[in-house]
């Protein structure tokens, strides 16, 4: 869905992180790898931006880690929200979708690592499913 210039804001739990983003939000993906269940604590549903649309307002509260080469991951250093997946040589950066303020208009197009999802839950909403990316 194209979203034109529209100005979006989100933050983390406690406000430490906060910015807006302008401009088309990618459809969603939700990852079940390992690591992005250790992160959120299940799995995790992000939008990519071009990181030239991604404007931090506030970011007292940002820590990156690197999970592997060439990809960091912005969290909260406050309240621990999940924020940013970055590959750092890429135009574009992950945002998560729950810290995307109000209604973000898109829907999610692929999930992506099933092949490591938990075993607590099923994925039954019918979107294509991938053993690992669909890169």
């Amino acid at each position: 869905m194209a979203n034109g210039n529209r100005v979006r804001e989100g933050e983390c739990l406690c406000g430490a992180v906060r910015f807006e983003v302008v401009g088309d939000l990618g459809e969603a993906v939700a990852c079940h790898c390992t690591m992005c269940r250790k992160q959120t604590g299940h799995f995790w549903t992000s939008t990519d931006v071009r990181k030239d649309a991604l404007t931090l307002t506030e970011s007292r509260g940002l820590k990156w880690f690197r999970s592997s080469p060439g990809i960091r991951r912005g969290f909260c250093g406050e309240c621990g929200s999940t924020l940013f997946f970055d590959r750092e040589e890429g135009l574009s950066i992950s945002i998560s979708g729950g810290v995307l303020e109000g209604a973000t208009g898109v829907g999610t197009r692929a999930h992506i690592y099933c092949a490591d999802k938990g075993d607590y839950y099923e994925i039954a909403d019918g979107v294509p499913q991938f053993a690992a990316s669909d890169r």
